[in-house]
Parts: structure tokens; sequence; C-alpha cells
């Protein structure tokens, strides 16, 4: 009896390829936000606001904030990558993607074993997840 549950608790061939593009995808991430933090933090790149104005913002709220340095949102970071204080966005975002990545990985062995519901719904969260980060679903609440 103890062998048969022990058999069960095994991850699949899915399981251990998304965990395994999750893990990479993490180190890669936090190696790129090391990296451009020491860019910004050793004045390698200069930020868009100088150090010694930021606390100054302090006190503002987002909106006047924004309006005072004329920071967009959304993907406006994008844009300004040339500064130090934007340049760490890049290993958020991959942070964030990477379980894009890990979805779009396992639908082909999904599909390879004849498991079409799974391979739909993890192309349904591959596209809910996109939809999302792209910014067009945007409902003003941040």
């Amino acid at each position: 009896m103890a062998d048969q549950h022990d058999a069960k608790l095994e991850a699949s061939p899915e399981q251990l390829l998304y965990a395994n593009i999750l893990a990479k995808g993490m180190y890669f991430g936090l190696l790129i936000l090391l990296i451009t933090f020491v860019l910004y933090a050793f004045g390698i790149m200069k930020p868009y606001i100088p150090l010694d104005e930021i606390s100054g913002y302090w006190g503002y709220s987002v909106h006047e904030y924004l309006e005072l340095t004329k920071i967009g949102t959304g993907w406006s970071w994008v844009g300004m990558l040339q500064y130090g204080d934007f340049i760490n966005f890049i290993g958020i975002a991959l942070l964030a993607g990477v379980t894009i990545m890990c979805y779009l990985a396992i639908v082909p062995m999904l599909l390879k074993s004849n498991d079409k519901v799974y391979a739909i719904l993890a192309l349904i969260e591959v596209a809910v997840l996109t939809l999302a980060a792209s910014g067009i679903l945007a409902v003003g609440g941040h």
C-alpha cells in the first residue's frame, strides 16, 4: 500500500518541465535584477531622478508624483531604459513573464500525451496572462 501511495506522488513530465523552466527563469531574472541594481546603485547609469532629489517626492501622491516627474504609466518604462532607475524593470518583466514561458513549453507535451483539455487550459492561461500584461484591459485601478 505504501508503494502505491509513493508512486502517485511522483511529478509528471509536464510538471518537471514547468518547474525546470520556472527555476531557470527565476535565477536568470534575479541575476538581471542584481546586475541592473549594481548599474543603478553604483552610478554606472545615470538615473532619471537623481538620488539626492528622490526623497523630495516621497510626500506626494502617485498621481502628483507622475505629473511632477513626467513619468508615464503602463509600458512607458520601456522608453526609459537608458536610465538606471528604470533598467531594473527588465528583470521584473522577466520574472513576471516566466510563467507564460512555462505554460507555452508544456503545451506540446500535453498535446503529445493527448491531454487536449489541459493543453487548451494552458493556452487560455497564456492568453489571459499576456492580455493582462499588455495593459489592454486596464480599468484604471492602478
